[in-house]
């Protein structure tokens, strides 16, 4: 069981009421210009060319293929980090830093570059969701985050270039695998085969986050940095803000979370370290093919013997008829959801919604299946549907493609069953990805033009 495709739209808009009033437009950071001259895509942030100078009082601190990372980039990179953290923003403590916050920013600018050659653009409004379900992982109030860094003195714009490249990469790595992101019937069916063989064996809820170490000789800095993001941890950091800023791993926007894994679907090295850990644990640094992992330990369970709750779902859903513009929804967008608002307030049993959503044109399914609550990757559509009493309407779900609203049906705690081919899939997908991410970011540090200074 898992959240069918059908049922979400973007879940992170979940708590979205509607879209005629919308966020601030993002400002937008400077472009990047790479030698290549890559076409220009709208949106994309970056940092100077070789040819224009640091600001006044910065100094180069590295040239990526002629953009520019001045020390101003760096100091407010540790600054964020440092603030999310729970560090005292000091001299020292940013000079501790330094090392591996300027490698995360070649890297980052590497990965902007690529995204820019291959004309793949992220929109301001992605990125504001992007944030806001940061937010939610941390249970912070829309907006908070964006208001502390701003009353700490650090820029807006360095939380946005870093997301923007996160999402970039990820499209980018998706072009990259191809046909190889297809997950066959054949490795569903095994990995099925394996589940049930292994019934009864610890499964492990892990976050995960990834230092790389790409130069051998700058190991001892990874290692320092990586101690220094354990302690913070050990102090009370949130994990999930933690990764968000510094894991170089895909799974850095959903707070370093890998899900459920057995033993053997963990690097070997890191596998029986988790065995032994605690729920709640932070492990020391564990030196795994490509750089350092650290890991937390969010809680065990047994391999099909564990209790989910399993909701039985209805929906209504409207769909636009364009893309939505949260700051200039058309007609047809405004009307679809003030149609979703009389859904909301007039449904009052399950059979109102099916008929509700035979009238819309059942564009999408009344009944999207059963759905297992704890396996809904969205923080806000589980706890939409976590605080719905049965035959109680949400309110409007907006999406970029339409407007939904859910009922609960029903709601009862059964032991799990082996996983969906939904959530097989995914995960092996995202197995594949982080793969292809880590060789292709090789790939663009072997063939860059790079000049990093110390």
């Amino acid at each position: 069981m898992t959240t069918p495709r059908h049922l979400l739209l973007l879940a992170a808009l979940a708590a979205i009421a509607v879209p005629a009033v919308a966020p601030p437009a993002l400002a937008q950071p400077r472009q990047a210009r790479a030698p290549a001259s890559p076409p220009t895509v709208p949106g994309q942030s970056g940092g100077q060319s070789a040819g224009q100078s640091a600001g006044q009082g910065e100094k180069i601190v590295a040239v990526v293929n002629g953009d520019v990372i001045t020390t101003g980039d760096v100091i407010n990179r540790g600054r964020l980090f440092a603030l999310s953290t729970g560090l005292p923003v000091t001299p020292e403590v940013l000079d501790r830093l330094r090392p591996q916050v300027a490698k995360q920013l070649v890297d980052e600018r590497l990965r902007l570059q690529e995204t820019q050659r291959r004309k793949i653009a992220v929109s301001d409004r992605e990125i504001a969701d992007a944030i806001a379900e940061i937010e939610q992982r941390n249970s912070m109030p829309k907006g908070a985050l964006g208001a502390s860094l701003r009353g700490q003195g650090v820029a807006l714009r360095t939380l946005i270039d870093q997301v923007r490249v996160q999402l970039g990469w990820t499209r980018v790595l998706r072009d990259e695998l191809g046909t190889k992101a297809e997950i066959g019937e054949g490795d569903v069916a095994e990995q099925v085969r394996l589940f049930k063989a292994q019934t009864g064996q610890p499964e492990y809820h892990v976050g995960e986050i990834f230092i790389p170490i790409d130069d051998p000789a700058k190991a001892a800095d990874a290692q320092k940095f990586a101690d220094t993001v354990i302690s913070q941890l050990r102090a009370g950091a949130p994990f999930p803000v933690v990764a968000a800023q510094f894991s170089q791993s895909q799974t850095a926007l959903q707070g370093g979370d890998l899900g459920w894994l057995r033993a053997n679907q963990l690097d070997p090295e890191v596998a029986p370290v988790v065995a032994q850990m605690p729920p709640g644990a932070v492990s020391n640094p564990i030196r795994v093919p490509g750089g350092i992992s650290i890991v937390s330990m969010r809680g065990k369970r047994e391999i099909g013997r564990d209790q989910a709750t399993v909701l039985s779902l209805r929906q209504v859903f409207l769909p636009f008829a364009g893309a939505l513009n949260p700051a200039a929804p058309t007609d047809q967008q405004k009307k679809a959801v003030e149609q979703a608002n009389a859904v909301s307030k007039g449904a009052k049993s399950c059979k109102d919604m099916e008929d509700a959503n035979a009238r819309a044109g059942q564009v999408r399914p009344s009944n999207p299946g059963e759905v297992r609550l704890e396996g809904i990757g969205s923080p806000p559509l589980r706890a939409l549907l976590a605080g719905l009493q049965p035959n109680q309407a949400s309110r409007p779900v907006i999406a970029n493609e339409g407007v939904a609203v859910l009922m609960v049906c029903s709601r009862e705690l059964k032991t799990a069953a082996a996983p969906s081919k939904e959530e097989i899939s995914n995960r092996l997908l995202g197995e594949r990805i982080e793969l292809a991410s880590r060789q292709l970011q090789r790939d663009l540090r072997r063939r860059a033009v790079l000049d990093e200074r110390s």
